[in-house]
């Protein structure tokens, strides 16, 4: 299954990773404040579906998206369509990401950026504020109850926005006890890679009032878009439809329902 495949690898190398955690809680908390992740993605949701737009370069199910991806132009062209925030991804093995990427995209826009990975550790949280995210995503499906609940808590502590991943009732729940006011429900199960339309319209009637509720993977068109805003959600993450687009920007703008 491809998400144990990809867990296993992360967990090696968090298992490996000696590095000393206060050094690094230092040098996170040293590096200039977060743009506010959830605090755009809020403010732009009022009066539209808000985009979270990703930078992805392959993805294990449909392989390479884009070969001469170049993170800057790719950010400036969403910012420019109307995105909120950006989501990039870091993973190198499986999903041809880099720190790089996020980084060169960040510097080239003035939005706040999702560091989409795989977090196992206290030590990827740090990583991600150091390298300059502003969220990082915590996926319930890979972790524990208790590392679920001590990675929100850690993530907050160092000024971070966390979006919690879910996929069922059940995840749902264990992000709700975790006090998360991000929620995101991704339509693609993390074992199969099959996408389920009706996954995110299902579960949005259940989170409370106050979460910021995002709809994950599978949106391609402006109706696909308008369903997800009419049933309830602040903003929807997209990046397959985008990063193949011929025209980024107009794309970015069709989903702003």
């Amino acid at each position: 299954m491809y998400l144990d495949k990809i867990l296993a690898k992360h967990r090696e190398f968090a298992d490996a990773d000696n590095r000393d955690l206060e050094a690094l809680i230092n040098k996170s908390t040293s590096t200039p404040a977060p743009r506010g992740f959830a605090a755009r993605l809020r403010k732009d949701s009022v009066d539209n579906l808000a985009v979270i737009a990703e930078i992805k370069r392959r993805s294990p199910s449909r392989g390479l998206l884009n070969s001469d991806l170049d993170p800057a132009s790719i950010a400036q062209n969403y910012e420019q369509g109307g995105a909120s925030c950006l989501s990039v991804l870091t993973d190198e093995e499986f999903f041809s990401g880099s720190v790089s990427d996020l980084q060169r995209a960040r510097s080239s826009v003035s939005l706040p950026v999702l560091r989409k990975d795989f977090t196992v550790s206290r030590h990827d949280i740090c990583d991600a504020r150091i390298m300059g995210a502003d969220c990082v995503l915590l996926i319930a499906a890979a972790l524990s109850k208790s590392e679920l609940a001590d990675f929100f808590k850690f993530s907050i502590e160092l000024g971070l926005d966390a979006l919690i991943e879910v996929h069922d009732e059940t995840e749902l729940t264990l992000a709700i006890e975790c006090g998360a006011s991000l929620i995101g429900v991704n339509q693609r199960d993390l074992h199969t890679f099959e996408v389920d339309h009706q996954r995110a319209v299902r579960m949005a009637a259940m989170m409370p009032a106050n979460v910021l509720r995002v709809a994950e993977s599978g949106v391609k068109t402006r109706d696909d878009a308008r369903s997800l805003r009419d049933a309830g959600y602040d903003a929807i993450l997209v990046g397959e439809s985008l990063v193949t687009s011929n025209n980024i920007p107009n794309s970015v703008r069709e989903l702003r329902v």
